[in-house]
């Protein structure tokens, strides 16, 4: 066996020879004290990198996979096999009758009489709560701005897309809701799925109510944040989140200094018609300093003495929210949502908000008519109790109508006493999804042949978190007469009673 031992290998240097090769002698003075004063790698070392770098030679040159051959298969035999092979569905089947792609047709202005299908009837399905959308003042002021900017703004709001328009709207939602700034997006749904992300990053831990609806739900798949959902409207479970959460960053106290704490919830729920405990959550926010996100797009407008949403409903004070947002498509009957704050929580979102950095800005005329309709808003705040009280006769006549005979063993209302739209569900199911949505279609149908317009609350069901089960959804507004709620009411029994055998 040969040994060769390379760690002597520069013990012995010949000076001389250096010098016969021409160099200067400061430099063969430099040479010989770098390599004799260098120290010496151990053996091991040079084994170790050796062996690595015969591995990385065998990674550049070996396959990374290999080709099964058959060679059992004769060349016809394998053309066969190509030509049969037929790739999986992009989409999964869907018939032809599914709801989603059957649509109920809309000619003319959704408002207290739409036309559906042909048919004129009473509008009970869009959530045109205050009227404006077919209201005068601001129709002529979305007829002047067309006039002025044109249809849209073709750009980004950093891109040529910001008019003064926008900033007017900007400020006058910002003043309306007494806050420091507000910040306007040109999509509704964008709006709370665009501004969750821009703060709640990855490592962050999100406490989000399990009846958040789907744009939360969006924006927090977006953010890949840690999430910890709690019981519908249940502080008792989301203080027990916050207890064990504060337990983990006791443990960890490096971790918990650099990890930011959300509680993501509506102001008014959607998918459940009913609000938030909104004092409670300020009391939890402050007992273990986390931060709160209110979305508010079906109470902006509602509830409140002046519209503002839920924290002028309960008195609490807005400075303890830490970002409010609302889409303008409901109370507003514009396009598109605004977040409102203080000034340094907004203006991240101008560098971070997904919605408001990529998609064109909201059209002019919709932002003018969004202004007018907020004019209206302060100048008549009596506009709001004159809904709220169509609303309470609404629901006590629905609950009236729904606790007689056999029929509060067929349906159940959902919602609170004073939201604006409220659900109707089968009180037994038939223990299928399908069947119950076409036995409550039928029921639309029954009420939409009496002049009667409702509509199916919608979800995507293979991707809510929290899938809510089927309803009817029976918005009220402020067009809406008595007799045009009872005789509503009335249908609705009526048709219950027909279907619901």
């Amino acid at each position: 066996m040969l040994f060769i031992d390379y760690s002597s290998a520069f013990n012995t240097i010949i000076s001389t020879k250096l010098r016969t090769l021409g160099l200067n002698t400061s430099i063969c003075n430099w040479i010989l004290d770098f390599l004799m004063g260098s120290p010496q790698a151990p053996a091991y070392h040079l084994v170790l990198e050796g062996i690595l770098i015969l591995w990385i030679i065998r990674l550049l040159f070996s396959k990374t996979y290999k080709l099964q051959e058959r060679s059992d298969l004769t060349e016809k035999e394998k053309e066969d096999l190509i030509e049969e092979w037929q790739p999986e569905p992009l989409v999964p089947p869907m018939s032809k009758d599914h709801p989603s792609l059957n649509y109920d047709i809309v000619t003319g202005p959704p408002s207290h009489k739409i036309i559906v299908n042909g048919k004129e009837c009473i509008n009970f399905a869009s959530f045109n709560f205050l009227g404006f959308l077919d209201n005068e003042r601001v129709k002529q002021k979305a007829l002047t701005s067309l006039r002025r900017y044109g249809v849209g703004t073709c750009g980004p709001r950093g891109f040529y897309g910001t008019f003064d328009v926008h900033l007017e709207l900007e400020d006058r939602l910002a003043k309306f809701m007494k806050t420091e700034e507000a910040i306007i997006y040109s999509y509704g749904f964008a709006t709370i799925a665009s501004a969750i992300p821009a703060y709640s990053k990855r490592g962050d831990i999100v406490f989000v109510d399990e009846a958040a609806c789907f744009s939360i739900q969006k924006g927090l798949q977006a953010s890949r944040s840690f999430i910890k959902y709690f019981k519908h409207n249940d502080m008792e479970d989301l203080e027990r989140l916050l207890k064990e959460q504060e337990i983990e960053d006791q443990r960890n106290p490096r971790k918990a200094r650099v990890t930011r704490r959300f509680i993501i919830v509506e102001g008014l729920y959607i998918n459940t018609a009913d609000v938030c405990p909104l004092p409670d959550l300020v009391k939890l926010k402050y007992k273990y300093k986390v931060r709160i996100f209110l979305e508010e797009s079906m109470s902006f407008g509602v509830l409140g003495e002046h519209g503002r949403g839920v924290t002028e409903h309960f008195g609490v004070n807005i400075d303890d929210i830490d970002l409010i947002s609302a889409n303008m498509e409901n109370a507003v009957a514009s396009i598109g949502g605004f977040c409102c704050g203080r000034s340094f929580v907004i203006d991240h979102q101008r560098l971070s908000g997904q919605g408001y950095c990529f998609s064109a800005s909201l059209p002019p005329m919709l932002a003018a008519a969004a202004i007018e309709a907020l004019n209206i808003m302060e100048e008549d705040p009596v506009v709001i109790l004159i809904w709220f009280r169509f609303f309470i006769f609404m629901y006590d006549l629905v609950n009236k109508y729904f606790q007689i005979d056999s029929y509060s063993a067929v349906k159940s209302v959902i919602g609170e006493v004073y939201a604006p739209a409220l659900h109707l569900q089968l009180e037994r199911s038939s223990g299928s999804r399908d069947t119950d949505v076409r036995m409550l279609r039928s029921i639309v149908d029954y009420c939409l042949e009496r002049q009667i317009a409702l509509t199916l609350a919608r979800y995507l069901d293979k991707e809510e978190r929290f899938l809510p089960p089927p309803s009817i959804r029976v918005v009220v507004t402020i067009e809406q007469t008595e007799e045009d709620i009872e005789k509503a009411a009335s249908c609705i029994r009526e048709a219950a009673l027909a279907i619901l055998k």
